[in-house]
């Protein structure tokens, strides 16, 4: 089949590079436009752009899928089908309607559990044991469309979100072109996704990321799992901003004494935070302004918990 793909980020590339290796012809990529990134903020292409020119293929870049250039050039590329992986805006009814099998979209959870931009963060933070992924028909609601194929991952107690994503992008890969392939050869049929085990997963915001530590030990340690490496979880000391990287759980002993919740503890070799149960200990840390680093140094190279 002649495809178009849509897709932007990194956990795009395995889904683009398995359909480039198939027997499908990736006649097309559309894209995010560039986007200024790093501290002289400069423009910088998308992954899927960038792999997208060093295989020849020809890249659409529109602010919006709506503007009528771009729905002409999609027109004119006539596709069978454009599979979609973390396209990053939302695809109108005009777009839609264009390739003859749709758009096919490669989601990152056991639809219709965890709808929307942020499926992964939301399992580790809720404390699954098991998700997926989920190829569906795109529609105008959000992920709401039928279900072509599905694969099942677990969450192991140590997953960060960027883990657990990393694993769905190489296996879900698979999934996407197993669905194309029964697409075009007539062997699969979208079900309509079940009306119970709705859940919604919206965009994680920095302020969602903060570390409350009145809570329990095991709720911080799943948001801070689910928040790394984006958009990165963080707390403040003496009114400063202090990044966390995931923590380990701890027994009072190890701290020296019960901590409060908030409640620093310092040894030579670890830091321990006090929580709504057990404490944790802190692992790697990065101050504002500074590199990422060991808790224990920073604790000892700053003297800011003493």
């Amino acid at each position: 089949m002649r495809l178009v793909f849509a897709g932007t980020p990194e956990v795009a590339l395995p889904s683009l590079d398995a359909l480039i290796e198939s027997s499908h012809d990736v006649v097309a990529v559309v894209t995010r436009p560039d986007a200024p990134a790093g501290r002289g903020r400069s423009l910088v292409p998308s992954p899927v752009r960038v792999r997208a020119q060093e295989h020849g293929i020809p890249v659409l870049t529109p602010k919006s899928p709506r503007e009528p250039e771009f729905l002409d050039a999609l027109n004119g590329l006539a596709p069978d089908c454009s599979p979609v992986v973390a396209y990053g805006a939302l695809v109108p009814p005009a777009a839609l309607a264009i390739p003859t099998h749709g758009w096919i979209n490669l989601h990152f959870s056991l639809l219709p559990a965890w709808r929307g931009a942020a499926p992964v963060q939301h399992a580790v933070m809720a404390g699954d044991e098991v998700t997926g992924a989920s190829t569906f028909q795109l529609e105008a609601g959000l992920d709401t469309g039928p279900v072509y194929g599905v694969m099942t991952e677990r969450i192991w107690p140590t997953d960060t979100s960027g883990d657990l994503l990393g694993r769905l992008a190489t296996a879900g890969a698979q999934l996407l072109v197993a669905t194309i392939d029964g697409i075009a050869d007539g062997s699969l049929v979208a079900v309509p996704q079940a009306a119970d085990g709705i859940s919604l997963a919206p965009k994680i915001e920095v302020e969602h990321a903060q570390v409350e530590w009145t809570r329990p030990a095991l709720a911080i340690d799943r948001l801070i799992r689910g928040c790394t490496p984006a958009p990165g979880a963080w707390t403040t000391f003496r009114g400063e901003r202090l990044k966390l990287a995931p923590v380990a759980s701890a027994d009072p002993a190890e701290a020296g004494a019960a901590l409060a919740p908030g409640q620093l503890a310092v040894t030579k070799k670890a830091v321990f935070v006090g929580t709504a149960t057990a404490p944790v200990r802190l692992g790697l840390v990065r101050p504002h302004g500074k590199k990422e680093m060991p808790a224990a140094d920073w604790a000892r190279g700053s003297d800011r918990t003493r």
